[in-house]
């Protein structure tokens, strides 16, 4: 497995074009075989955690550790490049932009910049479905809810998924970008300025539950009960790429669903924890809590449900609304659902992840494979 970085620099704000009228991977499933690459490129859009760097959490985090893709193309000899950023999302429409990478994983913001910008590549896999999403204060501060948080100091990472999911929490209390001081930190940044006293609060993820267990934070809001204001992941593909590697795409994309398919067993469930806490401070009983109550199939589904297209379609009306893009992004042609299904009949998994309507009610259960 090889690792290697994306310098921040010079981040393009490029993206997802709707490209969907080149020839789907899924009908290469009968087409004679092809030639792979000599190697496969996978851009993630995060610093990682451990040396070499590992995604740290999520299916992909499964994908890279137990070496689905590597496996699935061993017997020719293609390489598999992990290609790690701090400059997240936006640092990885710069990769596909260029070509420096043919896959990548995105939020849903950096990926709507993108195709607003005009950037050829396709939506294969939901690769986060319903990511919690906190928001923590001091422990001594007087802030006792979201609505106080209006004139305070937050900070946000502009142009990534946690950009778009912050401000969408401050809506959900009638609280606009305008209503506070945001400053534009990354995750680590926001951290260390957080601690120091320079932020009222702080936005983020299952790492503010390790502060929060530090007594250094105290979580005033997360996203369990409202996932309306979640945003999800995806997976991309760069169009050339997938035009003259249909089949390559296609087994990508199958090595990823069998990755799902493991760490949504219940059966999986602690190994999986074990995994995602090998490396970096979150624990295993940081993820406990986090998943506390919720199969890890109903997170980890790599369908574009009814919830996932819905939040999509959110973002892209967000993003316009707030000027974050200049052009509308049509969001319902996004997903590659196409190639996605016919992945999924062939490994006899077509009902087995549950799917949820627009508000996050469930729809159907799915089934045990």
């Amino acid at each position: 497995m090889a690792t290697t970085s994306i310098q921040r620099r010079s981040v393009v704000l490029a993206g997802l074009d709707a490209g969907f009228g080149v020839l789907s991977a899924s009908r290469a499933h009968a087409a004679p075989t092809e030639a792979p690459p000599q190697a496969i490129r996978f851009a993630i859009s995060l610093a990682g955690v451990g040396n070499p760097p590992r995604v740290g959490s999520g299916t992909l985090d499964v994908v890279q550790a137990h070496r689905y893709i590597e496996k699935e193309f061993e017997a020719q000899g293609t390489k598999v490049e992990w290609v790690f950023s701090k400059g997240a999302g936006p640092a990885t429409n710069e990769a596909l932009t260029t070509g420096q990478v043919d896959f990548g994983t995105q939020g849903a913001l950096p990926a709507l910049l993108g195709r607003a910008g005009g950037l050829d590549t396709r939506a294969l896999i939901v690769s986060e479905a319903r990511t919690n999403s906190y928001v923590g204060v001091r422990p001594d501060s007087p802030i006792r809810s979201v609505a106080d948080l209006r004139g305070r100091r937050i900070a946000v990472h502009k142009g990534t998924a946690g950009h778009l999911s912050g401000l969408r929490i401050l809506r959900e209390y009638g609280i606009g970008e305008k209503d506070v001081r945001l400053l534009n930190l990354d995750t680590g940044s926001a951290v260390a300025a957080f601690l120091s006293g320079d932020l009222d609060a702080i936005f983020g993820g299952v790492n503010l539950l390790r502060l929060r267990n530090k007594k250094l934070l105290r979580i005033i809001f997360d996203t369990r009960k409202t996932p309306v204001a979640t945003a999800p992941g995806i997976v991309l593909v760069r169009s050339a790429f997938a035009a003259q590697y249909p089949q390559t795409t296609r087994r990508v994309v199958k090595a990823y669903v069998k990755a799902a398919r493991w760490a949504s067993d219940d059966a999986n469930r602690e190994a999986v924890f074990r995994l995602w806490a090998e490396f970096g401070s979150t624990t295993v009983e940081d993820y406990r809590e986090e998943y506390e109550g919720v199969p890890l199939r109903d997170q980890l589904s790599p369908v574009a449900d009814p919830f996932v297209l819905a939040r999509l379609r959110d973002s892209a009306e967000d993003s316009y609304r707030l000027r974050l893009v200049r052009r509308k992004v049509d969001t319902d042609s996004w997903p590659d659902r196409e190639l996605l299904a016919s992945v999924l009949q062939e490994l006899k998994l077509a009902d087995y992840w549950p799917t949820f309507d627009a508000a996050g009610k469930l729809l159907t259960p799915g089934r045990e494979a």
